[in-house]
């Protein structure tokens, strides 16, 4: 799992802030309790006394048993200052636990990484800061679900040029896009091409599968065409350096996420370079294996018209087609306050 460096960096400063306001409701806590009975204070001063004291001993340069007497009074002493002070927190109506500096996540330490890995505590700050970038670039609403596709705004009459009805073709899109979304990536179909007009629903699908694929601790980036050309576009001629910084690192988040959802293909002015760029991205993702859903107002005819032989035989040949048809339902939802496209 590649989480974009960003939503990373965004996580990291989200743990430390979170490790900094414990601190801080620790302090106020403690604060609070001394000025309630100052004995806490006395009590806490004396602990700090037998840890000097100890560090004294240690530091003496004499031959010293752990379990001799000069340690053991020592120790004997700490710990029955804290027996006492544990008693007098509780006397005071909070567990002694709530004033210990100790990290909210064992197996890190609350420094987000384990045995040089990405620990769970900052992997669930990952995720939920890709959602929230996700919820803004995708205007996703937080029930947006499966479950909310309103499948009655489809027709159920024949369609013209079409085997099934639109509510019946969109009763297998749904199947599958779900089946995708909830088994990633392991689902038996590993790229999407959703395909038809506008207002049929292909933006609000392929919201619930960044949200649940998001939700399960996968790394999701959405970008449009247009965008995306942009970027590669950008790392070619820009002369500014941040700008070629950053071009090249959402290239790169591009091609290392494990699942890329680029939005209206089509859209773009096509060149070269734009054809360079999308066989580039696509054949990178298949060779990687990484999972792709391309949204396009575009069929598989007019792809093939559109751009190369090599990008229209991977997407035609190694991307499940999902045909949106019907008429525009945006009307019927828009009368119940949601919005699809």
């Amino acid at each position: 799992m590649a989480f974009d460096p960003g939503v990373v960096r965004q996580a990291g400063i989200l743990l430390e802030r979170q490790k900094e306001e414990r601190a801080r409701r620790r302090d106020r806590l403690e604060q609070e309790l001394y000025r309630q009975d100052p004995r806490l204070k006395q009590l806490d001063q004396a602990l700090r006394g037998t840890m000097m004291q100890l560090a004294g001993l240690l530091a003496s340069g004499k031959t010293l048993k752990a379990d001799g007497p000069e340690i053991a009074a020592v120790r004997e002493r700490n710990l029955s200052l804290q027996g006492a002070r544990a008693r007098l927190i509780r006397e005071l109506g909070h567990d002694p636990q709530e004033l210990e500096v100790t990290p909210a996540c064992p197996q890190c330490g609350d420094t987000g990484w384990a045995d040089g890995k990405m620990c769970r505590c900052l992997k669930q700050l990952c995720v939920q800061e890709q959602m929230r970038r996700l919820t803004s670039l995708m205007n996703l609403t937080p029930e947006q679900s499966f479950d909310q596709l309103r499948l009655d705004v489809y027709s159920d009459q024949p369609w013209k040029g079409q085997e099934r009805s639109p509510r019946e073709q969109m009763r297998r899109v749904v199947r599958v896009c779900e089946g995708f979304a909830m088994q990633f990536p392991d689902y038996p179909l590993k790229n999407l091409l959703l395909s038809g007009g506008t207002g049929l629903g292909k933006t609000f699908l392929s919201g619930c599968i960044a949200r649940e694929v998001s939700r399960r601790g996968y790394s999701v980036v959405y970008e449009t065409a247009i965008d995306l050309f942009g970027a590669y576009e950008t790392r070619r001629f820009t002369r500014d350096a941040e700008e070629e910084r950053q071009a090249r690192a959402d290239t790169r988040r591009y091609l290392r996420c494990d699942l890329l959802i680029l939005d209206d293909l089509g859209s773009e002015m096509t060149s070269p370079l734009s054809q360079s760029a999308l066989y580039e991205v696509v054949n990178s993702r298949l060779q990687q294996e990484r999972r792709t859903i391309i949204s396009t107002n575009l069929s598989l005819e007019q792809i093939s018209q559109r751009y190369t032989p090599q990008i229209a035989s991977r997407i035609g040949g190694l991307f499940r087609e999902l045909t949106f048809y019907g008429a525009d339902i945006r009307r019927a939802w828009a009368q119940d306050g949601q919005t699809t496209q």
